[in-house]
């Protein structure tokens, strides 16, 4: 009897060794997965941003009806013989 308990004493005493030993290990760890998960999301919103971007640019480089259309919204440019018309909305005023 005294040795089984002697036994499951020093079975429980080396568990709980090992507890202390790998427990904040194991939990920097897990933090440090999760950190990596949301870091490796970022860079996928990221990428995915990049990309369009790129695409935006080669229009812009590229496609003289699109050029138009943002000079035309962006910068307020009309064409030679066109007149300006401002509307404002009720809002506004």
């Amino acid at each position: 009897m005294l040795s089984t308990l002697r036994k499951a004493f020093w079975l429980f005493g080396f568990a709980v060794l090992l507890l202390v030993l790998f427990l904040p290990g194991y939990t920097k760890l897990q933090e440090s997965r999760a950190k990596n998960r949301q870091l490796e999301e970022k860079f996928r919103k990221i990428a995915i941003e990049n990309y369009l971007l790129q695409e935006e640019l080669k229009r812009v480089n590229n496609d003289p009806v699109y050029q138009e259309k943002l000079a035309r919204d962006k910068m307020g440019v009309v064409r030679k013989g066109e007149i300006p018309i401002k509307i404002f909305s009720e809002k506004k005023r």
